[in-house]
């Protein structure tokens, strides 16, 4: 089962967007500031298009990811090149971003560095944007990867943990899951019956650890909402 069903991806990302608008909003209302963390992949390039043209005080937003490969920015493939094209543009060119990737040579020398920018974040995130894979995996919350126990651990204390995927190619940095959950609202954002499909396997018994988006949806600190369509 979904939260919110669209009879079409363009519906959907209608929707959706209304929503973190009025969410960003309201914070910024009641905080002056508000944050946004968001997912790479092509499914939410629509959405970061639509987000973009909202009338908001985008100066007082500030974005991040939940998660990168451990590229240069310039590279294809960079999910913080995603965003910049896509999501800081027009209105929303006004808006603070702060990446996952930094200089350090590997993303394991780079941990340290990415916890002080992320501490530049405001938390909790206002609104936090997953997506999923067909493998069930999360940001780079990876099934089969060596650091998943460690990135899934709730007592870490960390916010960035370097990851190596088991099969995707490229080292990633990933929000672990103490940071992901520390959100007002966290969407989940999928299109498609091959993913209606992993969904549902997911919500259905087994280890969390076979399929990662199975800490975010069987967790009790947040509630996540599922935006759906064909």
């Amino acid at each position: 089962m979904v939260d919110f069903v669209a009879p079409d991806t363009e519906t959907l990302v209608t929707e959706l967007a209304r929503r973190i608008g009025q969410a960003l909003e309201k914070n910024i209302a009641a905080h002056g500031w508000t944050s946004l963390a968001v997912s790479g992949g092509s499914t939410p390039k629509p959405l970061f298009k639509q987000l973009s043209t909202l009338a908001l005080p985008w100066q007082e937003v500030v974005i991040t990811l939940v998660d990168e490969r451990w590229l240069d920015p310039s590279d294809a493939a960079s999910n913080e090149q995603l965003v910049r094209r896509y999501l800081l543009q027009d209105q929303a060119a006004a808006a603070s971003f702060v990446g996952l990737k930094n200089s350090s040579p590997t993303a394991a020398e780079g941990e340290a560095q990415c916890e002080r920018e992320q501490a530049r974040v405001p938390r909790p995130f206002t609104v936090l944007l997953l997506g999923m894979g067909t493998d069930g995996h999360t940001a780079s919350l990876f099934p089969g990867s060596p650091q998943l126990a460690a990135a899934t651990d709730m007592t870490s204390g960390k916010t960035c943990m370097a990851v190596t995927p088991p099969h995707a190619p490229h080292e990633r940095m990933t929000l672990t899951l103490p940071a992901l959950l520390d959100a007002q609202e966290i969407i989940l954002h999928i299109t498609g019956s091959g993913k209606k499909a992993v969904l549902a396997k997911a919500r259905a018994k087994g280890k969390a650890e076979e399929m990662p988006i199975r800490f975010v949806l069987r967790q009790q600190q947040r509630p996540v909402t599922v935006y759906w369509a064909p």
